[in-house]
């Protein structure tokens, strides 16, 4: 079997795996290892001096470590047989992807609401870094559909697209870099100094998907405002990545994100993204997700026809 058509079906494969199965509880994860060693070695690094440079060590070593690691596994996998470098790279494929959990995650979140305030504020909490004890319901549901927009990118177009670049190497290397801009890329007291390369480094890696996540959300809406919302707002996020699936989103609702949020004890007044302001509503967490969904579909039939491209090219130049 030619190789391109055997990454194919392990994309394919994982792809479907992670529909079918999310991230169960029961099932060890790689990205649990990655916190735990990035827990491990930060308590044992940041302090005293030289924090930018002990942080700087510490994230390009993981990422360094995670692609070299992957590469050896997935070499010696296809040494023994092409079947099982096929189900190897599945299984971290469908690690690497979470556009399932996104999806429950937010619907977890409008649920409850349903039930009351408290109950959403703890939902929220889990997918947010704000602080969620004075939230109102409107903005729970502003902040959730935020993160869907945002952890569209992070969690499925962005590993797809270092899936693309690198192969399933990449795509791990580039899962090390996001898990330690969401444990130490804060810009607190704690990580200011220590999380500075991890933060820069997860920005430059999100640099393309991001865009790439804003333009997919504005063609799958059909709506012009969308993509006039993405050159609008989308530098008016402090993130330089963030803003743009925001404001794809944003225009494809017609809604405003953005605003003053409390991040533990200190105010972030962020630019709004969108010129209506309106309170959101179950049908935008409708609309939000069908986006998602056919914005993860378009992306991977994209990769697959890059893939078979790649292959009847090879064939012609005689690979």
């Amino acid at each position: 079997m030619e190789i391109v058509y055997v990454h194919i079906f392990a994309i394919v494969l994982g792809f479907f795996a992670d529909k079918l199965l999310g991230d169960p509880i029961w099932l060890p994860h790689p990205i649990v290892a990655f916190g735990k060693s990035i827990s491990f070695f930060t308590k044992k690094l940041n302090k005293g001096k030289f924090k930018i440079a002990k942080g700087a060590f510490l994230s390009l070593t993981l990422t360094a470590i995670t692609f070299v690691v992957f590469v050896l596994l997935i070499y010696l996998s296809f040494q023994i047989s092409s079947w099982l470098g096929m189900i190897i790279e599945a299984i971290f494929i469908f690690y690497g992807l979470a556009g399932t959990t996104l999806a429950k995650e937010g619907e977890a979140v409008f649920k409850a609401l349903e039930k009351d305030l408290i109950a959403g504020r703890q939902q929220v909490s889990k997918i947010v870094g704000r602080d969620t004890n004075s939230l109102s319901e409107q903005e729970i549901k502003a902040a959730t559909l935020e993160t869907l927009a945002e952890n569209l990118s992070d969690g499925v177009i962005a590993p797809l697209f270092w899936l693309l670049i690198a192969g399933v190497p990449g795509m791990m290397a580039y899962k090390m870099v996001n898990t330690l801009d969401s444990m130490i890329g804060y810009k607190n007291d704690k990580f200011i100094e220590f999380g500075r390369v991890a933060a820069k480094t997860d920005d430059l890696f999100n640099l393309i998907p991001a865009r790439i996540t804003a333009l997919l959300m504005a063609i799958v809406s059909g709506k012009k405002r969308a993509f006039q919302f993405i050159f609008k707002y989308g530098k008016a996020h402090s993130s330089p990545n963030a803003g743009y699936p925001e404001a794809a989103l944003a225009g494809a609702l017609n809604v405003t994100f953005g605003g003053a949020h409390n991040y533990f004890g200190k105010v972030v007044v962020k630019p709004e993204i969108g010129n209506r302001k309106r309170s959101f509503t179950n049908s935008d967490l409708k609309q939000t997700l069908q986006l998602l969904k056919w914005s993860e579909i378009i992306f991977l039939l994209i990769i697959l026809l890059m893939l078979f491209l790649q292959s009847d090219a090879n064939y012609l130049i005689g690979i």
